[in-house]
């Protein structure tokens, strides 16, 4: 598979996750319309969708109805949507500026906003659950049951309070993998663990899919991390170098630039690895992986 052609299938499945959250959004002619265009606002035309796009990839390798994918990747970046307009609240990080233009709060208001991800969160359920998702109703419902705890205390919801309580203080590697393998990790398990059964693999390939998400989503944050201190506002999209201003322990601050990136290198490798199971209908997991680790080079 060549660069050009994950570019390809990269821009053809984030114009179709576009269009299936632009379907399940309310429209702003739907009372209340305030509320529907702010949520559309959060949720609409930004972003690179990685989420979905690794629903997407696991969907791929398999075999998985395309159309079930779509609502498992719409369901998981609704989560995410939510969850960024809930961070950037004077609150929470206290940000303007989320891929390239005002934040929620900034845009409309503070209770908007935080209307806004309540509603995101709970569309997400619903997209989820509104068709089929699987064959078995059981595998059906544990997907339901492993959103919901990706999103909640035990996953995305409790890094964020780690990530809270952590400021100002030094960590050590373990701890922030800890936070950022709730915080960050958990959602992007359960984008690659739901696309995968939307189709059918056996235990061994699903669990060195598993073991693949928690290195992918440990290698998305210390890339992330390494680009809050290097990378320009207008290359982000969002203000560049408040981590280091919040006094947010990062993989950066804890390791430096040139040791976090080797880290990320070897999450990347191990990453490779988990997918040998999969043999090549890994392909497409291991593409993004690299792309994902290559965001800073």
């Amino acid at each position: 598979m060549t660069p050009t052609d994950l570019r390809v299938w990269m821009q053809t499945h984030q114009d179709r996750i576009e269009g299936v959250l632009e379907a399940a959004l309310p429209g702003t002619a739907i009372a209340p319309s305030r509320l529907h265009e702010a949520m559309r606002y959060a949720a609409l035309g930004g972003g690179k969708r990685m989420r979905p796009l690794l629903a997407y990839a696991a969907g791929e390798a398999a075999g998985a109805d395309l159309r079930r994918v779509d609502r498992v990747a719409a369901a998981v970046e609704l989560i995410h949507a939510y969850s960024l307009v809930h961070d950037d609240m004077p609150c929470m990080d206290d940000d303007v500026l989320r891929r390239g233009k005002p934040t929620v709060h900034v845009q409309y208001d503070e209770p908007m906003a935080l209307l806004v991800g309540d509603s995101l969160q709970s569309l997400a359920f619903e997209v989820l659950a509104d068709g089929p998702i699987a064959d078995d109703p059981q595998v059906a419902q544990d997907m339901v049951v492993a959103l919901a705890r990706a999103a909640g205390s035990r996953g995305m919801a409790g890094g964020q309070a780690v990530d809270l309580e952590s400021l100002g203080k030094v960590l050590s590697v373990p701890e922030l993998e800890f936070m950022h393998g709730h915080k960050t990790g958990a959602l992007i398990r359960a984008a690659v663990s739901l696309g995968a059964l939307c189709g059918r693999l056996d235990h061994m390939a699903l669990a060195g899919l598993s073991h693949y998400a928690k290195f992918v989503g440990l290698a998305f944050q210390v890339v992330d991390d390494i680009l809050d201190a290097t990378a320009s506002t207008e290359t982000l999209g969002k203000t560049a170098g408040k981590d280091a201003r919040s006094h947010k322990p990062t993989f950066v601050s804890v390791l430096g630039i040139v040791d976090a990136r080797s880290f990320a290198d070897e999450l990347l490798e191990d990453a490779i690895t988990a997918l040998e199971p999969l043999g090549e209908k890994g392909a497409r997991l291991e593409e993004l992986a690299r792309f994902i680790v290559a965001r800073d080079r």
